[in-house]
């Protein structure tokens, strides 16, 4: 495919590694030819690259499968998933996972993504509930505002909440920007 159908969330093979493209702008600069600056993540090393395609090049998608599985618990320096089709557990690395262990709960649904029948990505629910452990107390009408204070989650995470937020309580939190969207009556 050519580099003009570049779009977020695709994976490509570059250079002879696995990118996921994060962001992809077409640019046409004054009288200069047209170009795709794109941002995208190694899926090897977790590392950010930009790379600036012209509007021409070829570039070559990789077939990726995806496998719904259930995300059960750390094992030391790996987190274990399970496929609900037919139990089958899955060990991945922490460095596969990422950032992205900050937002695992047990019994969440998520997919991995599979290159060549091996894991190389996790790709998070839009939202998880995550359990407030530690903030400072609760205040009663602190809606009337929107200061926000820090909450730790039970994952380690840290997001801004409102005031009348208090330790104990379920959030919901979007997983792509990492902030606070609403309460959960559990």
């Amino acid at each position: 495919m050519q580099a003009n159908d570049l779009r977020p969330g695709m994976v490509i093979e570059h250079n002879g590694e696995l990118f996921s493209i994060h962001r992809a702008e077409h640019r046409t600069p004054g009288n200069l030819r047209a170009f795709v600056q794109a941002r995208m993540r190694n899926l090897r090393t977790g590392a950010i690259a930009d790379h600036r395609f012209r509007s021409t090049d070829e570039v070559e998608r990789a077939m990726i499968d995806e496998t719904e599985m259930q995300y059960l618990y750390a094992d030391g320096d790996s987190y274990v998933f399970m496929n609900t089709e037919n139990y089958e557990q899955l060990h991945l690395h922490k460095d596969v996972v990422g950032d992205r262990a900050q937002y695992l709960v047990p019994e969440v649904m998520l997919k991995v993504e599979f290159y060549e029948g091996r894991p190389i990505d996790v790709q998070l629910p839009p939202t998880v509930d995550l359990r407030v452990v530690e903030t400072e107390p609760g205040i009663k009408g602190g809606s009337a505002t929107n200061v926000m204070k820090p909450a730790k989650l039970e994952t380690g995470l840290v997001v801004g909440v409102p005031p009348f937020i208090g330790a104990g309580e379920t959030i919901r939190v979007d997983t792509s920007e990492g902030t606070y969207l609403e309460r959960v009556n559990k």
